[in-house]
């Protein structure tokens, strides 16, 4: 059974909180933009919605970027696992995936 973030030092557990958070959002409005936004553009001649989400999308994914890589800090993540958690932002449903490994991993204090 994995560790409960309680056993994780404070700075860790706050890193990993709101990295999971943001992995999330970031996922959400990833699917938002590619399922939604993005056909509504091409196919239905509406840009409006796409000219809203993109922006809001990539807001938050600049916020990801700046909590994955204080995770990684603190967790100590190898190199590749930085840059593979970093990506995880761009590839619709992989930030779901990456943030319950990443949750795994790090309450288990396992290297990533």
């Amino acid at each position: 059974m994995a560790a409960d973030t309680t056993t994780l030092a404070p700075r860790t557990a706050g890193a990993l909180a709101r990295y999971r958070v943001l992995a999330y959002v970031v996922g959400v409005m990833l699917l938002v933009l590619v399922a939604v936004a993005i056909p509504l553009k091409y196919a239905a001649g509406v840009p409006e919605v796409s000219a809203i989400v993109s922006p809001i999308h990539g807001l938050f994914y600049v916020v990801y970027l700046v909590t994955a890589f204080d995770l990684a800090l603190k967790a100590r993540f190898t190199a590749k696992g930085t840059v593979l958690v970093l990506l995880a932002g761009v590839i619709p449903f992989v930030s779901f995936v990456a943030e319950r490994r990443v949750t795994a991993r790090v309450r288990a204090g396992q290297p990533l």
